[in-house]
């Protein structure tokens, strides 16, 4: 352990605490959770943008058809994460 690490950086062996001593490392571990927690959510806050989110651009909005898609289009292809349909797994 360095000079720079927190003692919660250290190893701990919860086997060796007494069951009250158990309990009040995880109402510190906890406390601190909380409070790291309210940390970030302040800081994401403050990296909002104020007001409400923009609207999508329509010109980048792409219409996909409700037809089916021709079955050509998928030949030759493979499964994905599965391979070629004509090999098998080792």
């Amino acid at each position: 352990m360095s000079l720079h690490d927190s003692p919660h950086d250290a190893p701990h062996d919860p086997a060796h605490d007494p069951p009250h001593d158990e309990q009040k490392a995880v109402r510190r571990d906890l406390d601190e959770l909380t409070r790291r927690v309210e940390l970030l959510e302040r800081q994401a806050g403050r990296a909002r943008p104020a007001g409400p989110p923009a609207a999508p651009d329509p010109s980048l909005m792409v219409t996909v058809p409700d037809t089916p898609y021709d079955s050509s289009l998928w030949t030759d292809s493979d499964d994905e994460g599965l391979g070629a349909r004509d090999r098998r797994a080792p």
